[in-house]
């Protein structure tokens, strides 16, 4: 399954194509799917080329060529919260029997950032104990050990709580450029955010403020043994 950006990346390509006969450049494509530096757009082809989507052919003016386009269009992809669209949907959760049915929406860094969340219709159960009824939650699960001194271990499950800012120290799931998605502490430093890791063999990121949006804050964490 394609991610949101990826099948809008193949989708402006394969119109840009019919209509001129040429590849758009790559400022054509940042611009045209509202990313803020052209590294998106390569990582974006790259993934593309990967599941056999695209091919690339250097020094040639129709230098990308489309293989093969998505079966179906996908669902659209909506923040949690109310900030604009590019974020897992988050429906309200139904409890039943003292449980909560909640969206699993995909995988998480606690590491380094990958791919933004891809919606998905997949969905866990959970003890309603772990949320508040005050608000919209979903289920993430954690990949890495950028977290791991916070008690967040590779292959946990954490529960987050829709909302779209963070207090300091809260740890929180980020969207860095509307493209990359992480789990971290959260502190706010002046007109930039410092993404902090409970490991002390990573590094803090620190970003502008406008480069960043909070999806959630943590709620629970599930481990299996």
């Amino acid at each position: 399954m394609l991610t949101k950006k990826q099948h809008e990346l193949l989708l402006f390509i394969d119109g840009h194509l019919r209509r001129t006969g040429f590849s758009p450049s790559f400022d054509e494509m940042k611009d045209a799917l509202g990313l803020r530096s052209k590294s998106g757009i390569h990582r974006l082809i790259s993934a593309l080329e990967e599941r056999g989507f695209l091919h690339r052919r250097h020094h040639r003016a129709r230098a990308l060529e489309i293989l093969r386009l998505p079966d179906i269009e996908p669902p659209p992809v909506r923040k949690p919260v109310d900030p604009p669209a590019s974020g897992p949907a988050v429906p309200s959760a139904a409890v039943i029997a003292g449980m909560v049915e909640l969206p699993f929406v995909g995988r998480i860094a606690a590491g380094n950032p990958i791919e933004a969340i891809n919606a998905s219709t997949t969905h866990i159960v959970v003890p309603a104990s772990l949320m508040s009824k005050a608000s919209d939650h979903y289920a993430l699960e954690v990949t890495g050990d950028s977290m791991e001194d916070a008690g967040i271990l590779d292959g946990d499950t954490v529960i987050i709580r829709a909302q779209a800012q963070a207090s300091d120290g809260q740890i929180a799931v980020a969207l860095i450029d509307g493209e990359e998605v992480t789990l971290k502490r959260v502190r706010h430093q002046g007109d930039e955010i410092a993404l902090i890791p409970a490991n002390t063999r990573y590094e803090t990121r620190t970003l502008p403020a406008s480069r960043v949006s909070i999806q959630g804050t943590l709620a629970g964490l599930m481990r299996r043994y």
